[in-house]
């Protein structure tokens, strides 16, 4: 009960504080955030939000996201909801049509930030896949449970069943893509899941294409979501000109049989190819260039966060997850949220005058050990400059170590998509049983926290910059801007400096940092 009114209290504490509830269009979130569409973001009172306890950072996008961290949002997220729909019934003065019309112009600056086509793109594909990361988080870890049991020779009545229940939604993840493609995409969702349920049906392997008999589950999650966004095409132009008397019984009939047959004798076979060499090209890198691939992809990730374009990654670890198990790419991704990690310890240490700044990182730390970066990169590294950089040597390092350990045959990988840090420690698999999984990642965690430490203590602050923050008054953050690093705005929780999202939201990266 004490929970629920300390969910309820955020809730009631942040609403005044984007404008009321008249000022809400539409309420959701993520992993880690609070997403609201609003009318009017002037009314939204910045730093009163950032001074909450319970707020991490605020980042604008083209929704308004206030960072509450994981487990967190999920439990606020209804209570919000709850007191919107409550003033909403209550309002008798601003309407919502008002509010929209001061603020569509502001809305549409926003959006056009980060609404090229490609991003557009990217973030229709992370919103295929993003809503299926809590089945495959709770699958996972009892795929994971399971191995151990068996493993050890024990409760051998039970680990049938928890292998049911590990590899049912896996089974089946191709309906679940096909649905949310056809929904993305503006389609009927059902129709989509139709299509897509196709390629796992058994009956498939009766069939023959490409000179190939078809088996269940061929082409994979890719497979499904081209035959659902061919789904969404056929049923456009069915609406378009089947007559709306026929349109409830030849629309539906002809997008399931148009788009069957295409996927059937097209799709699953060229999907089936294209996931194949996925994973052969992914085991190949590894294999032959484990420690310089490793380097090169855990430096690189949180740029890639920054850019948007980690979310191309989400289908190729979906389907190696589908093709072999686990994906080998996240453990090595995951190394940059320790970098992160590395680098904030540093700064805290460079830094012993600025209260402000080291409150901020003992706030943050913990979520950051778990795999959440977004308050120490928003927070700390980022709108610093240097020490983002040197965070990503670190990350660079760890992914190298745990890339080598690869390339000598012990590969390292996680059974689903979206934790980090030590919260992927349940999440582990490999080729050479959990104990040597769980002593690498490990391994490479610890190389990350050291080489992110010493690459951003010795490296990571000019004299200029160290002179300048190194200093016992609260609003250093403010001068962030003519350190040469990003223009902040002052204030995450604890009084750290903080920096706007330039439209990415790191929880949706497959690595979670």
């Amino acid at each position: 009960m004490a929970t629920e009114d300390k969910n309820r209290a955020t809730a009631a504490a942040i609403l005044p504080l984007v404008g009321g509830a008249a000022n809400v269009a539409s309420i959701a979130h993520c992993m880690t955030r609070l997403r609201l569409g609003l009318h009017d973001r002037t009314l939204v009172d910045d730093e009163a939000l950032k001074a909450l306890p319970a707020v991490m950072g605020v980042v604008e996008d083209d929704t308004y996201q206030i960072v509450l961290g994981p487990g967190t949002v999920a439990r606020v997220t209804p209570e919000f909801e709850q007191l919107v729909e409550e003033g909403r019934e209550a309002a008798v003065t601003v309407s919502a049509d008002d509010l929209a019309a001061q603020g569509a112009a502001i809305k549409a600056q926003q959006k056009a930030k980060n609404a090229t086509p490609f991003k557009l793109f990217l973030r229709k594909i992370a919103n295929i896949f993003v809503p299926l990361i809590p089945a495959l988080i709770g699958c996972g870890i009892i795929a994971g449970l399971n191995g151990l049991l068996v493993n050890l020779g024990w409760l051998p009545a039970v680990t049938p069943a928890l292998a049911a229940m590990a590899s049912g939604f896996m089974a089946l993840i191709a309906v679940f893509v096909g649905y949310n493609t056809a929904k993305e995409f503006g389609g009927t969702p059902i129709l989509g899941g139709a299509v897509a349920a196709i390629i796992v049906f058994p009956g498939v392997a009766n069939i023959d294409a490409f000179g190939q008999t078809l088996s269940p589950g061929q082409g994979g999650v890719l497979g499904a979501l081209g035959a659902a966004v061919l789904a969404v095409y056929v049923e456009k132009w069915c609406r378009r000109w089947v007559p709306e008397a026929l349109d409830v019984l030849v629309t539906p009939t002809l997008t399931v049989l148009i788009s069957g047959l295409v996927t059937i004798f097209g799709l699953m076979f060229v999907a089936g190819e294209i996931s194949s060499a996925i994973g052969t090209f992914a085991d190949w890198l590894l294999s032959n260039g484990g420690a310089g691939a490793g380097f090169v992809l855990g430096g690189l990730f949180l740029p890639l966060v920054m850019l948007g374009l980690h979310q191309a990654l989400i289908p190729i670890h979906t389907t190696l997850i589908e093709q072999q198990g686990y994906t080998v790419l996240l453990p090595i991704l995951a190394m940059a949220g320790a970098g992160q990690v590395g680098a904030a310890m540093a700064v805290y240490f460079r830094l012993p005058r600025n209260e402000s700044i080291r409150r901020t990182i003992k706030s943050a730390l913990p979520a950051g050990l778990l795999g959440v970066g977004e308050p120490l990169i928003y927070g700390v590294s980022l709108p610093l400059g240097r020490p983002f950089v040197t965070a990503c040597v670190g990350g660079a390092f760890g992914g190298g170590f745990v890339g080598l350990f690869n390339q000598l045959g012990d590969t390292v990988g996680s059974t689903a998509i979206g934790p980090s840090g030590w919260a992927l420690f349940p999440l582990l698999d490999g080729n050479h049983g959990l104990g040597s999984t769980i002593a690498i990642y490990a391994g490479g965690l610890l190389v990350g926290y050291v080489a992110g430490f010493l690459a951003t203590y010795f490296f990571g602050f000019s004299k200029d910059l160290l002179t300048e923050f190194n200093v016992s008054q609260g609003p250093a953050a403010s001068t962030i801007a003519a350190t040469g690093g990003a223009t902040p705005t002052p204030g995450t929780r604890g009084g750290g400096p903080d920096t706007p999202d330039p439209g990415t939201d790191p929880a949706t990266a497959p690595a979670g940092v």
